[in-house]
């Protein structure tokens, strides 16, 4: 059997060698270790203030370092001792806020400190940290405040970690989309979007109409929360890890398809949060707002949900005898798991996670309905957990049906959106699923008027006839199926830690 610690090459990785040195810590006298990739040291004399037994993970609480002489100049970026107000690069939970400071460790000599700079600079090496980033900045979204944070907040740590950048803002709608379907990714190893969640989607859709999508969408992404939302952020604070593997749903009707990475809405949730749009001056506030307003003029959906269910949920719905595929481009021939492209004389373009459905066992449940809320993630923004089961990466999408129900129950649904114990209402079916088809029907009561059809915040399809004159296009009928299908783990995002 071959060593646990072995290399790719069968032979055993050296361990790094742990450094101990008597040194000045911040003008105190310390004993200081560096052992694997914790920097760590305890006074050996008088503590002046703020002294005392300390340590440092090289990972999450150092930004970067400068040898000046005898100097070791740690510039970190650590957990507050007292909670307080989040800024955008805060990572939450408990210990407070992190914020930006300097260790000054004085080693004895100028050689001591210039081998302790090497050792540090070899242990970064293998934490796969990027060295060049484009960072997109979207200054219109939120409190157009995007500018700002990227300016006060973002590069400072970015100076002080020693990384190169590029900083481009966006312009119009689906500019980012067009940068990244042309960025150069031989100059780049991360790209940074300072935005609401809106950026990244449109950053992963332009990746997949790549020729080169394959190589393209394993560039990491990351997000720093500058919208309104933010439910991707407060996702990735909930989890763990350095980087985090992204499930991508593949969103399609006919030949026309969307890149989703977070959720799709149909009927209560999609008409808030699009028609609260001409509420946008009162900030986070409309959603409440208009949440109330809707509550109390409740509206209902006739239509059929139909999905393939995760292993444990055979039992919700009922069973279907046969379905029509969504898609038009063959796709469903081949083998599930596999992915698929579409191809002409030019391009070569991802269309997402192949699926043979004749040997998928499909359910059903039918309307009318009060809200479909199908994820990727759990949290939709801060202090809204719309799916409380929902994994990074465990390739099903989770699904929250509320039916048909009064409006006190309703209200109390939405309130019960903070924590996620809406889901234990039996107004509310909640499930995992492969793949899911929505058969969009009229609002009840109404022979013309459809709903909305809301997908990481952009318009997929609308039939409720209020499409405003500078509204664009949408990419997808009203009534039509559409259907959804998850792409396991195929994009990759930076995690706070």
């Amino acid at each position: 059997m071959a060593d646990p610690e072995a290399g790719a090459g069968g032979s055993p990785e050296p361990r790094a060698e742990t450094l101990v040195e008597p040194a000045r810590v911040n003008g105190s006298a310390a004993e200081a270790t560096l052992s694997g990739t914790e920097l760590a040291w305890r006074p050996t004399g008088p503590v002046r203030d703020g002294g005392g037994s300390r340590k440092l993970e090289l990972e999450s609480d150092v930004l970067g370092f400068q040898v000046e002489g005898r100097a070791l100049k740690v510039a970190t970026f650590t957990r507050g001792d007292e909670a307080r107000p989040q800024s955008p690069l805060g990572c939450g939970g408990g210990g407070g806020d992190r914020k930006r400071g300097e260790v000054v460790v004085e080693m004895e000599s100028e050689d001591a400190a210039q081998r302790w700079g090497d050792a540090i600079r070899d242990r970064f090496a293998t934490l796969g940290r990027p060295k060049r980033l484009l960072i997109i900045v979207n200054p219109y979204g939120g409190k157009r405040g995007a500018r700002k944070i990227f300016q006060t907040e973002v590069l400072p740590l970015i100076e002080a970690a020693g990384i190169h950048y590029i900083m481009q803002e966006t312009k119009h709608r689906l500019h980012a989309q067009e940068i990244a379907r042309s960025l150069d990714l031989r100059k780049y190893d991360g790209v940074i979007c300072v935005s609401g969640d809106g950026i990244l989607v449109e950053v992963v859709n332009g990746l997949l109409q790549r020729n080169d999508w394959s190589t393209a969408i394993k560039v990491p992404l990351g997000i720093i929360p500058a919208g309104t939302g933010n439910g991707m952020v407060q996702a990735l604070l909930h989890s763990s890890g350095h980087k985090r593997a992204l499930d991508v749903t593949s969103v399609v009707q006919g030949k026309t398809k969307f890149f989703s990475v977070m959720m799709l809405t149909w009927g209560l949730v999609a008409d808030i949060d699009i028609e609260s749009e001409k509420f946008r001056w009162m900030g986070s506030a409309r959603i409440d707002f208009y949440s109330l307003l809707r509550v109390v003029n409740l509206r209902r959906y006739s239509g059929r949900i139909l999905f393939v269910p995760a292993p444990g949920y055979e039992g919700i719905g009922d069973p279907v005898e046969h379905t029509t595929s969504c898609k038009s481009n063959g796709a469903g021939n081949t083998n599930e798991g596999e992915t698929s492209n579409v191809c002409n004389n030019e391009t070569c373009t991802y269309s997402g996670p192949s699926v043979d459905e004749a040997d998928l066992e499909w359910r059903s449940l039918n309307g009318p309905f009060v809200n479909a809320w199908i994820s990727n993630i759990a949290f939709a923004s801060e202090g809204v957990m719309i799916a409380p089961q929902a994994q990074f990466a465990d390739g099903y999408l989770d699904a929250a049906i509320i039916k048909d129900c009064p409006r006190s129950v309703a209200l109390r649904l939405l309130l019960g959106m903070k924590d996620g114990s809406y889901i234990e209402s039996p107004y509310v079916e909640y499930f995992k699923v492969k793949a899911l088809r929505i058969e969009p029907g009229l609002r009840v009561g109404s022979s013309t008027i459809g709903g909305i059809i809301d997908a990481d915040g952009e318009v997929l399809a609308r039939g409720d006839v209020t499409r405003s004159g500078d509204e664009p296009e949408h990419l997808m009928s009203y009534g039509a199926p559409i259907q959804l299908t998850v792409d396991q783990g195929l994009a990759t995002i930076f995690s706070p830690r």
